[in-house]
């Protein structure tokens, strides 16, 4: 095919850290076929996204005033800056993911007579905690969002009816389009253990060593630390765990502006012994079947990732019945989803009682998860469906 013909694509995303956000931004942008596409990846803060694509030659821009926190002067900067990267890489497809650049960018690309406008709502931000005018407003913008763009992916049909619900939204411009995965070169049980129990991952940030939990029940997490993944509540969970399974261990990968927090609730719980807060891994679901049992306990979500990735992994999950995670699982013979609100923590410790309990019943669930996630959440589904919408 003529060089001429290729479609130039510029995806454009908030943050550079390495979220499922950025994984979706990442998983495009190194699987477009170089014969049919032109790729080009703008962001604000770099980060880890920003590491990786170099690393694979993927071209990137920087918006230099683009950052996650509202400031009047600087989202008026971002605009200008949009419309000066649309004038000059002149895209076929601006492609917004993240609700900050979401709105200036669909904006910024009709100002540009972009020829198509594609946002994917990776979540909606008016389901997290917040006040109701901050909820008002923030609902007001997203759903401006959809009736700029020229479409819409959601990546979960929870997360499609929350904005069909509102009006003048043309059902037409919404397609659903799971976020998917591919084959993970996962280490064994035992590489994972040993090499989360070396090195510089020995002690936590409690301070406590970890070589000492070898032999103990493993049950884990990989998630951002902040309110809207319910980290405390797992935590609160937790404790009414080890009382009856003292050889429990609670492993957190991650990193977030909540630490500190949950560092203190963990001491609090007297549980310093007991639940270790790993830091950021790169690459940490390489590491999930160290795992016995995988959480998700958030109090918002869309469709994670890291449930599809812990699903390949075989491990049995516990999580929150929210957003589109009963669409991946949709059945108590695939996974344990509990309530969000006052009565989580006893539903979590219940649920995980309950795996502890019957172990050879909890390995049946990780085996049926696996098979549905690899016969419905495939990349190279997610990929086919959304390159489509490209041409």
């Amino acid at each position: 095919m003529p060089e001429t013909s290729k479609k130039k694509v510029l995806l454009v995303i908030t943050k550079s850290n390495f979220g499922g956000a950025q994984k979706y931004v990442y998983d495009l942008a190194t699987s477009m076929p170089g014969e049919l596409f032109e790729v080009c990846v703008a962001f604000g803060e770099g980060g880890e996204l920003e590491e990786k694509l170099n690393s694979v030659g993927v071209r990137t821009t920087k918006i230099d005033s683009l950052q996650r926190d509202v400031s009047v002067l600087k989202d008026f900067s971002v605009f200008f800056e949009l419309i000066r990267i649309f004038r000059k890489e002149k895209p076929d497809v601006v492609h917004l993911n993240s609700t900050k650049v979401g709105g200036i960018g669909a904006l910024a690309g009709r100002l540009c007579h972009i020829p198509k406008i594609i946002f994917t709502a990776h979540g909606w931000a008016f389901n997290e905690k917040r006040s109701v005018v901050s909820k008002v407003i923030i609902a007001f913008l997203q759903w401006m969002t959809v009736i700029l763009s020229h479409t819409t992916i959601a990546v979960s049909q929870k997360t499609a009816d929350q904005i069909l619900a509102f009006p003048f939204v043309n059902k037409n411009k919404i397609k659903v389009i799971y976020n998917g995965v591919t084959n993970i070169n996962f280490m064994t049980r035992d590489e994972a253990r040993r090499a989360l129990l070396g090195n510089n991952l020995s002690k936590t940030s409690t301070g406590t060593p970890l070589q000492t939990q070898s032999q103990s029940v493993w049950i884990g997490t990989i998630s951002e630390l902040h309110s809207n993944k319910g980290i405390d509540i797992a935590l609160t969970a937790f404790a009414e765990i080890v009382k009856k399974y003292p050889k429990t261990i609670y492993i957190i990968i991650g990193n977030g502006e909540e630490k500190s927090n949950l560092e203190n609730q963990i001491i609090n719980l007297g549980l310093a012994n007991k639940v270790f807060l790993i830091g950021f891994i790169t690459d940490a679901k390489k590491y999930l079947k160290a795992f016995d049992i995988f959480t998700l306990t958030s109090r918002t979500e869309a469709l994670p990732y890291v449930i599809l990735e812990a699903g390949l992994a075989e491990l049995p999950i516990v999580a929150s019945r929210v957003g589109g995670i009963p669409e991946i699982i949709n059945s108590p013979d695939i996974g344990l989803l509990v309530p969000i609100g006052e009565k989580a923590p006893q539903a979590i410790a219940e649920a995980i009682e309950k795996l502890l309990s019957n172990p050879e019943h909890a390995k049946t669930l990780g085996q049926n998860l696996k098979r549905r996630i690899v016969q419905n959440f495939s990349q190279e589904k997610m990929h086919t469906e959304t390159f489509a919408l490209y041409k």
